[in-house]
């Protein structure tokens, strides 16, 4: 897909909030309203002009794509956190599995009409795609340096963990859109993924 064209930066505080106030507006039209949502309905809902949604997003396209970026920003900060702490307490890969599963699950229980949207149809630039594969290739490794420690997934280890962290992508945003997210049922699906042969 083409550049994604926003109008402007926000620099100051209160164009910053502003930017903040209609992302969490259109969160919320867009889940409720999925495709129907327009960028007349997310104004309204964020209590400002048409014209100032304009001055930043160009269409309702730039803000769903602003909206896919601010969650691949939030959760990949989380994790970082979390992967540091789980490296240096070394707990069994049960619990380690079960922590990473419950933040993924916890980024994602709210708004699934939305996170279905983002997943499907948020334009991405090759630059923004770039972020994304690397985003998801150091998820990858820190599940494959668990894999290791713990002496599960066999001898590639890499490979396996790409494994799962693409099942589990799939899952949050393809299946568990439509039903309850579940730690356990992604927990299950982890668990036959690296079952010794």
């Amino acid at each position: 897909m083409g550049k994604v064209d926003r109008r402007r930066q926000p620099v100051q505080a209160r164009a910053r909030e502003t930017v903040d106030v209609i992302l969490e507006a259109a969160a919320q039209v867009f889940d409720r309203e999925g495709l129907r949502a327009t960028t007349n309905r997310v104004a309204e809902r964020a209590g400002v002009s048409i014209g100032s949604l304009y001055q930043y997003f160009p269409d309702k396209q730039a803000v769903l794509h602003a909206l896919a970026e601010r969650h691949i920003r939030e959760t990949d900060a989380r994790l970082r956190v979390l992967f540091a702490r789980l490296r240096a307490e070394c707990p069994p890969f049960e619990q380690t599995t079960r922590e990473v599963l419950e933040l993924v699950v916890e980024a994602h229980r709210g708004r699934p009409g939305l996170h279905r949207l983002m997943h499907r149809l948020a334009p991405r630039s090759v630059t923004e795609l770039d972020a994304i594969d690397e985003f998801e290739d150091r998820v990858a490794a820190e599940i494959a340096f668990h894999l290791r420690r713990c002496e599960r997934g066999g001898d590639d280890t890499e490979r396996l963990a790409r494994t799962v962290v693409h099942a589990v992508d799939a899952h949050l945003h393809r299946v568990m859109v439509r039903d309850e997210m579940s730690v356990d049922t992604l927990r299950e699906l982890v668990e036959r993924l690296i079952a010794e042969p």
